[in-house]
């Protein structure tokens, strides 16, 4: 008998879902498509122009997060203020019923942001193949799902289908080993990273991320860090599914169950990539090294230590990263060889699919507790789902926060994406928790510095980017 050649946890998952190859291509089965107001409206115009059913509707969850309000919620999209917005919302709600799909709209309590909806409710799990048309989607990858993000077209192939065409990705392994320190984070993690290897040093791969510091990570944590992969050029981000996995998944809502459990969790132990397997490129990181991060630029590798500097770009190699360096530094007002602590703070948005879920919460109301937002700054938080918002106010979270002088609101997107009311102005310059920091993203001409809960926490209190500790 052959024995098959050593895979890594990629291959696996790639090999069990190909149906055909073609020309370069794999024909590969979704077990799991997530979708949202914004990108879908297309993809169902076309389906009823060709009179095509959705192929898996079971297979299928749909979320209203990129344009809703985070306050207000309860109207419906009808109560929604933008035009276009309130169409795509109600757009989603048509289609979904239409085609039979599972629809989580506004106001719904199991409702919020996509990439912490699908996971609270177990639907992502590991070993399958999960697509979404949102970039961030690579955030399922930390249940040892294989996710990606996919453009309209696809998404419209994907429900017609079930299937999407793609071209294998290389192999990365990223390797942290040791523990992280005290107060340093799975956000300051992928910050670190890619300030190593910057915004395409995982161009054309899939990452698998391994070691002792990863094996410590929560559940949350991982979904942290495996949602930042697509801002390091990788298709995808993965960690092979383990005991804190399974307990994170145990009696989730869309969970096996009973015997059905018994024999995933078989299937689940088998998902790592063997001791034999071949990676295209190792990254090796001590964790020792890695410090709580703060961004000073306008992609998220231009990132330094919230004791650094900022750097001077006459001192980069690089022509292209020098001009792209000059070009953040005006974009964001700040100057070489200054520091990034003390830099003064207009706004503070805690949210998103990077770091909305109750562990940041939590982590949020311990660094804020006794304490009040500075008088200058406008604080808001905003959770990732209805269940996270429940959880928090069960706990008396908001309470600790609103005490603190935090506006707390409604789920979704928010400042993230810039897509509905919540937006920086002309100028301002905002701590958040959030995955990009691109000229505009968050509001025309606003500033952005990504950093973690903790440090966002910190800055909101002491007015200025701060660490916890720091902040009076």
């Amino acid at each position: 008998m052959t024995r098959s050649p050593p895979r890594t946890l990629y291959e696996k998952i790639w090999d069990a879902h190909a149906v055909a190859d073609d020309d370069g291509e794999t024909l590969l089965y979704i077990d799991l498509h997530l979708l949202h107001e914004v990108t879908s409206p297309q993809a169902f115009a076309g389906l009823a122009a060709a009179g095509r059913a959705v192929r898996r509707p079971d297979r299928a969850l749909a979320l209203s997060d990129h344009n809703v309000p985070t306050v207000g919620q309860a109207t419906g999209p009808a109560g929604v203020a933008d035009v276009e917005a309130r169409a795509q919302l109600e757009a989603l709600v048509d289609n979904t019923r239409r085609f039979g799909i599972e629809n989580f709209p506004m106001g719904d309590p199991r409702g919020g942001i996509v990439h912490v909806v699908g996971p609270e409710q177990g639907r992502s799990q590991p070993g399958m193949m999960i697509v979404c048309g949102d970039s961030h989607t690579s955030t399922h990858g930390a249940f040892g799902a294989l996710a990606f993000g996919i453009g309209t077209s696809e998404v419209e192939h994907v429900l017609a289908t079930q299937t999407i065409r793609q071209r294998r990705s290389r192999n990365m392994r990223v390797i942290v080993d040791g523990a992280l320190a005290p107060h340093v984070h799975a956000k300051d993690l992928a910050l670190h990273l890619l300030g190593a290897i910057g915004v395409d040093g995982a161009g054309g791969h899939v990452i698998e991320y391994a070691g002792e510091a990863i094996g410590a990570l929560s559940m949350e944590a991982r979904m942290t860090l495996c949602n930042l992969s697509i801002e390091m050029g990788a298709r995808a981000g993965l960690i092979a599914p383990d005991a804190t996995t399974f307990g994170y998944l145990a009696g989730r809502p869309a969970a096996p169950k009973g015997a059905e459990w018994d024999a995933a969790m078989l299937r689940w132990s088998a998902l790592t990539s063997d001791a034999e397997a071949r990676f295209d490129r190792d990254v090796r990181i001590d964790a020792r090294d890695v410090r709580p991060m703060v961004t000073w630029g306008t992609n998220p590798s231009q990132v330094v230590a919230i004791d650094g500097t900022i750097p001077d770009p006459a001192t980069l190699a690089n022509a292209e990263t020098r001009a792209a360096a000059e070009r953040a530094l005006a974009y964001m007002d700040l100057a070489p060889g200054e520091t990034i602590a003390g830099q003064l703070l207009d706004r503070v948005f805690i949210g998103s699919c990077t770091n909305s879920r109750i562990e940041d919460l939590r982590i949020v109301a311990d660094v804020v507790r006794g304490h009040r937002v500075a008088p200058h700054v406008r604080a808001m938080i905003v959770p990732g789902s209805g269940l996270v918002k429940r959880q928090a106010e069960a706990e008396g979270l908001d309470l600790i926060l609103r005490d603190a002088g935090f506006d707390w609101r409604e789920p979704g997107c928010s400042m993230c994406v810039g897509m509905n009311a919540d937006r920086l102005q002309p100028g301002e310059r905002c701590a958040a928790t959030s995955n990009r920091n691109f000229e505009n993203r968050q509001g025309r001409g606003g500033r952005t510095h990504l950093m973690s809960p903790a440090l966002a926490a910190a800055s909101a209190i002491a007015g200025c980017i701060a660490a916890p500790g720091t902040s009076g």
